[in-house]
């Protein structure tokens, strides 16, 4: 890599732990230098090149890297000389004053300059950062040093027999319960506390608890805070939002933006219309703060964005995603009905019924984002709701329409708040006694993985996932399991994979609207022996001449409208994926 200034230390990790491949380390570096943003880990994230969950591991890894080298630093500088030379016992330690004076950004400096030289770090030695730092000998055990193979050592390239163990800061004769006050406090992979002391026996120390101290502020689990700053709103603020959200509301708008250095918009039908050419950025950025409670600005300080639902009584419900961008704050709200909706209300077909009798098996609903897919799955919970009698657990980011208990009794659970995420909602949920389970988003390979475990478990799994058809996902599904995997995945998946539906959202003829077009993939015997057989190329055509079967391409719900003069010929061959397919109107 072409650079004139070292590599940081969280690039050189990023690379190590292969997370990142050098090009896209270079990418990021560059956008650093073009934005002015030194923070590498926050353009990352911007980037899209990591999600929240990396960043969070690849920071803790550099926090533990360099509280490390500055403990193993500290502690030499204070270290008696080896027994080997008595007379130097008179005289001062040249290096020990310029040690102890070294500041954070120098220890970093040589952190990263370590790093560099080192070679490249295991998984195994990331988990060894993680592991808890051994209880402290017993007072009789020798002082001699041991050997290492520390993956701290290895990375700073020291080696460990010329690293004697530290003692006690000389200002203390004796161990005291109450740590010495000193203005660089030493991490808690320093020297753990003399067997004698009463503090040996003690767990190793850590932040107190928002439940132990009183706070309200929510824990961060070690994740480095952008510290990004949010102003404190006003009630005239609160007033001016709800406003503005009812004014949407009224105006049949599903998105409203708040852009600070922008103009006010709506998405009215699909489209982007303003409402609001100029208004204060202060302003913009107040109403985005009364919008959050203060324990979620404090969330979104620290990590720069916040997924949250708003109620507001006689206005409505709103998904938002608050997040900093250059400008300012910016908050994007989501309409969302205060009552399930009906496929009637939806114009969904009502064939779509049959597809929820399943008691075993998995039903996916796909589709761009905006698509509508969070409400046509919960038209299909809330069918089971009315005429079934079962347990319906969700796992959603955040929660957004509520089901009350009919016929069913329904259990809703927000990853992030009620759950630490999806994956340890849907873990939990195997021993919860479900009948359905309804996942909010399939986001990852672990999540992938339970979801096909739960339906093959027993369970009847619902679920939403971003993919543009219904061919494309089973190859997602498949595609995101290592290569070795992916002849078992592919037999399970053609054994749990009840249908996927992939929808788009039209414009009406007479632009008043919008209307849905669908696709919809029934898995047979022949579809699963294509998924199996590694013949996934061969389901478009399937689907195209098993309509006996309930399966249609896009393309012919697309003619269906234009035929029923809905859509305009025009629109039918933009959402088109194959222009040719589409006959009506010719």
């Amino acid at each position: 890599m072409s650079q004139s200034k070292p590599i940081p230390l969280v690039a050189r990790l990023a690379l190590q732990l292969k997370m990142l491949s050098q090009a896209d380390v270079e990418r990021a570096l560059a956008e650093s230098r073009a934005s002015g943003n030194p923070k590498l880990a926050q353009v990352f994230l911007q980037m899209g090149l990591l999600d929240r969950e990396q960043i969070a591991k690849l920071q803790q890894v550099q926090k533990d890297l360099v509280e490390k080298h500055r403990a193993k630093k500290d502690g030499g500088a204070t270290d008696s000389p080896p027994a080997a030379a008595p007379a130097a016992e008179a005289r001062p330690l040249p290096q020990a004053r310029p040690r102890k004076a070294r500041d954070a950004a120098s220890i970093h400096d040589a952190a990263g300059h370590a790093a560099r030289a080192a070679s490249p770090m295991t998984a195994r030695d990331v988990e060894a950062l993680r592991e808890t730092p051994p209880k402290s000998p017993p007072p009789t055990a020798p002082a001699t040093p041991e050997p290492t193979s520390d993956p701290v050592d290895l990375l700073f390239d020291e080696p460990s027999s010329a690293k004697p163990a530290p003692t006690p800061p000389p200002a203390k004769k004796a161990p005291s319960v109450t740590p010495p006050v000193s203005p660089s406090p030493a991490p808690s992979v320093a020297a753990p506390a003399p067997a004698s002391s009463p503090a040996a026996s003690a767990p190793p120390a850590s932040a107190p608890s928002p439940a132990a101290t009183g706070s309200s502020e929510p824990e961060f689990e070690g994740r480095v805070s952008l510290e990004l700053p949010v102003p404190a709103p006003s009630a005239g603020d609160r007033e001016r939002l709800e406003s503005l959200l009812s004014a949407g509301v009224a105006a049949g708008a599903s998105d409203v933006h708040l852009h600070a250095g922008g103009p006010l918009k709506q998405r009215v039908h699909g489209e982007l219309v303003v409402t609001e050419e100029a208004i204060d950025p202060a302003l913009v950025e107040r109403m985005v703060a009364a919008s959050l409670t203060p324990e979620q600005r404090v969330v979104l300080s620290h990590d720069g964005e916040i997924d949250f639902c708003l109620d507001l009584p006689g206005i409505g419900r709103f998904r938002a995603n608050a997040y900093r961008q250059q400008r300012g704050l910016d908050v994007v709200f989501r309409s969302v009905p205060a009552t399930p909706p009906t496929l009637e209300e939806l114009g969904l077909p009502a064939e779509l019924k049959k597809y929820t009798d399943f008691h075993q098996g998995m039903v996916l609903i796909t589709g761009p984002a905006g698509c509508g897919k969070s409400a046509t799955l919960a038209a299909l919970v809330n069918h089971i709701n009315e005429t079934r009698d079962d347990h319906i657990l969700t796992v959603e980011d955040p929660i957004e329409i509520i089901h009350p208990s009919k016929r069913c009794l329904v259990n809703q659970r927000y990853a992030g708040h009620h759950t630490k995420s999806f994956s340890r909602a849907l873990r939990g949920a195997l021993r919860e006694d479900p009948d359905i389970i309804v996942i909010g988003e399939l986001r990852d390979l672990e999540t992938i993985s339970l979801a096909m475990t739960a339906a093959e478990t027993g369970h009847f799994v619902l679920a939403t996932l971003h993919t543009a058809n219904a061919v494309r996902t089973v190859n997602r599904m498949i595609g995101a399991f290592p290569s070795n995997e992916q002849d078992q995945v592919r037999a399970m998946l053609s054994e749990s994979l009840r249908a996927v539906l992939s929808q788009r959202l039209v414009p009406t003829a007479d632009g008043q609207g919008r209307v849905p077009a669908l696709e919809l993939l029934v898995i047979n015997r022949a579809i699963g022996n294509l998924i199996r057989d590694e013949k996934t190329v061969q389901i478009r055509s399937s689907m195209q001449t098993g309509k006996a079967h309930g399966m249609y391409l896009l393309e012919q719900s697309l003619n269906e409208l234009v035929a029923a003069g809905r859509i305009t010929r025009e629109v039918a061959l933009e959402y088109a994926e194959e222009q040719k397919l589409i006959t009506a109107g010719a």
